[in-house]
């Protein structure tokens, strides 16, 4: 501790011989201030230590005299740390063999600054709320236009992220969507970012790509399902959905060999929307009896009881099953860890809850790229937390196995 104290106190008495003599803040904050001349002084030390690292010697120092390698003078780089532009003196070695860690070749921005700015970000702040933020707690006043910019450095990852190549085989793959607010052509309109899910051949989640788009039909899913062709898959055993129009379509065509599953959660939700809510504890629990059945023929005795039971109350409940029955049946043949696994799409929509937070609280997006960096800071977030395979997945892998031979790929 007393060491400690002996340190703090030699700064602060070398602060107060700095400063003693500074008549105004802009001699201590300002553009050619003291702090800015600090900043400078302690980039180019440490770049002055990379370079003794690399050569293995000190400047002036005996060892560098009649060596193989040496100091050669300095090249001038500007740099941008936080708001402020820094011209800094890089040491270079006669052989041009160095390169500075600490602002390596073509980089134009210290990182620690851009890092805060994209976390807070990434956690749903807005341009103006990172402004305040930063303001508040370092007391630095940063232009949105710089924020923007510090953020938009994202896309290119964004873009590489959207066409990088995927797995060829994913054993179930799940689709959902939710509603942003995007200026377009100087109107706010409505457009709906579609995420899609994947479940690896090992049980892992990924997230296989986003789009967005105002309206969605065959011709846009038939775009969405080419595009994970292109990039290398080959084969999806399950594909789940909310009724997407078109969707099953364009799977299908593209994917001859899916098997596309409209999620129950999804049809017992339509179910009940317009049903009395006296009646709704029983009709649910009615409806259970269809899903939950031993097999395909058990349930559609069960969806005819359900008929008898219901249908003059609520006759366009039986008739939607029935017009849906050939994509929602199929995981009735299905042993119980298995069509856990994909008769809801509840992995993708813990998801989507995840993000809609960090959307619902922006009013309108200036820019479809704007929705775009977002989420995707945000899906990055998330699967961080990935660690682990979706429940019981040794045994639905099995299972996949047996209803699937020969498609998943051998450990």
């Amino acid at each position: 501790m007393p060491k400690t104290r002996d340190k703090t106190d030699r700064a602060r008495e070398l602060i107060g011989e700095l400063v003693k003599d500074l008549k105004t803040t802009d001699e201590l904050f300002g553009k050619d201030g003291l702090f800015t001349k600090l900043k400078k002084a302690a980039l180019e030390s440490m770049l002055e230590a990379e370079m003794s690292a690399h050569l293995g010697y000190d400047k002036h120092a005996p060892e560098g005299f009649n060596g193989d390698n040496s100091r050669n003078g300095h090249n001038t780089k500007r740099v941008i740390v936080a708001d402020e532009t820094l011209e800094l003196d890089v040491a270079r070695d006669r052989d041009g063999e160095f390169e500075a860690q600490l602002v390596k070749k073509g980089q134009r921005r210290i990182a620690g600054f851009d890092d805060q700015v994209i976390a807070l970000y990434a956690r749903g702040l807005s341009v103006r709320e990172i402004q305040e933020h930063v303001k508040e707690m370092y007391d630095v006043d940063v232009s949105p236009d710089l924020i923007s910019r510090v953020t938009d450095q994202v896309m290119d990852d964004v873009r590489a992220w959207q066409t990088r190549p995927l797995d060829a085989v994913y054993a179930i793959v799940y689709f959902d969507g939710f509603v942003v607010r995007v200026r377009d052509e100087g109107m706010v309109r409505n457009k709906t970012v579609y995420i899609v899910l994947g479940v690896d051949s090992d049980g892992h989640k990924d997230v296989l790509g986003m789009w967005m788009a105002q309206t969605a039909g065959a011709k846009f899913w038939m775009q969405v399902a080419s595009d994970l062709r292109q990039r290398e898959v080959q084969d999806i055993l399950v594909a789940c959905c909310d009724g997407l129009k078109g969707l099953p379509e364009a799977i299908e065509a593209v994917f001859g060999r899916t098997v596309v599953h409209t999620c129950v959660v999804h049809m017992v939700r339509s179910s009940t929307r317009f049903v009395n809510w006296k009646d709704q504890k029983a009709l649910t629990r009615d409806l259970r009896t269809v899903y939950a059945a031993l097999n395909e023929q058990a349930a559609l005795d069960a969806l005819t009881a359900f008929e008898t039971k219901w249908a003059k109350a609520y006759p366009s409940i039986g008739a939607s099953w029935r017009s849906n029955w050939a994509r929602v049946s199929p995981f009735l043949a299905f042993p119980p860890e298995l069509r856990r696994a994909i008769d809801t799409t509840n992995p993708i929509e813990a998801l989507n809850r995840q993000l809609r937070k960090i959307t619902k609280t922006r009013g309108a997006f200036p820019t479809d790229g704007s929705v775009m960096k977002l989420l995707w800071l945000a899906i990055d977030r998330a699967a961080k937390k990935w660690e682990m395979p979706i429940p019981h997945w040794g045994r639905v892998r099995q299972q996949l196995a047996i209803a699937f031979p020969d498609r998943l790929p051998v450990d």
